[in-house]
């Protein structure tokens, strides 16, 4: 029978948050029909040990072969969840799981797609994890026109079929809100409560900003020129091959006056704007081309329909 409720946690070396996280998601989600699926993602201590002691038929863990990243451990979470909604959370206690009810509750009623958590108080130090996180937070939330005021809650709860279908690759799990837009899911954000991390240590440093910005400009071409992809490439092509040959012609007409052109650093810039402009122009058609073949070789759409009356 299909559970109503799914709740993903990814893990990596937290052993000592095993067995609390999950009395605390049992008592926080009694009165729901749920499963619950942990991703180890490849520990090095005893999380797996700990997470055998565990006597609970609604627990299935995932022991991933090596550590892949959260992006990944999500992606095989969420394909292994059976149930109607999915929630995701992280397995360091700093989510309070008695906040899923209430989002999914929200979900339900007003129809959203997706809602996530906004951490309002939140405990972590302000140097290394608030500092970094406002700047992420203020980078993606201005460049993909997504307004919302924190990307890096990992409380999130989906309709299944809005998750399934993120495509969560790389460290693409900080640009789920992102993703699930550019799915044509409506999302909101509701505070939840969060804790100070009392055992093991954060994965997260001062590091993460500057892999927001590289991915980032990949979240911008999915959003802006995934199915276009030819407007972006073949446009710079185009700029850059006429640039090119405006100059080109010039330094001809020079020549035929009879100026010497040979040597000037115009000469070198025409010619190599003409090449690039070429080139861009040519990735563009093989980047069209790949476009086509991603949705008909597996039979997709561009668009996806709501609702038909």
């Amino acid at each position: 029978m299909q559970p109503t409720l799914s709740v993903v946690v990814t893990v990596y070396n937290e052993e000592e948050n095993i067995k609390p996280l999950v009395e605390r998601i049992n008592n926080a989600l009694q009165d729901l029909d749920f499963e619950l699926i942990y991703v180890d993602d490849g520990s090095t201590d005893g999380t797996i040990r700990e997470l055998k002691k565990l006597k609970n038929p609604r627990l299935k863990v995932l022991e991933l072969m090596k550590n892949y990243g959260q992006s990944l451990a999500l992606m095989a979470g969420i394909d292994a969840a059976e149930g109607e909604y999915i929630a995701t959370m992280d397995g360091d206690l700093q989510n309070d799981p008695s906040d899923i009810p209430e989002m999914l509750k929200l979900l339900k009623e007003e129809d959203w797609d997706m809602v996530a958590g906004e951490r309002v108080n939140r405990r972590d130090g302000f140097i290394l994890r608030k500092i970094p996180s406002k700047i992420a937070n203020y980078i993606i939330r201005n460049a993909s026109g997504v307004k919302l005021r924190d990307y890096g809650c990992a409380l999130k709860v989906f309709k299944a079929d809005i998750a399934k279908n993120l495509g969560l690759y790389g460290e693409l799990h900080r640009f789920i809100p992102v993703l699930a837009v550019l799915e044509g899911a409506k999302i909101s954000q509701m505070p939840v409560k969060h804790h100070a991390r009392q055992f093991g240590q954060s994965k997260y440093g001062l590091n993460r900003t500057v892999k927001v910005v590289s991915d980032l400009i990949l979240m911008l071409f999915f959003k802006r020129y995934m199915q276009r992809p030819m407007h972006l490439f073949g446009n710079t092509g185009v700029v850059l091959f006429i640039a090119g040959m405006l100059i080109n012609f010039y330094l001809l007409v020079l020549k035929v006056l009879g100026h010497d052109i040979w040597g000037r650093p115009l000469l070198l810039l025409g010619v190599m704007l003409v090449l690039a402009g070429v080139q861009f122009i040519t990735i563009g058609i093989v980047v069209e081309i790949q476009m086509r073949t991603y949705f008909e070789s597996q039979q997709k759409r561009p668009y996806k329909v709501r609702n038909i009356f």
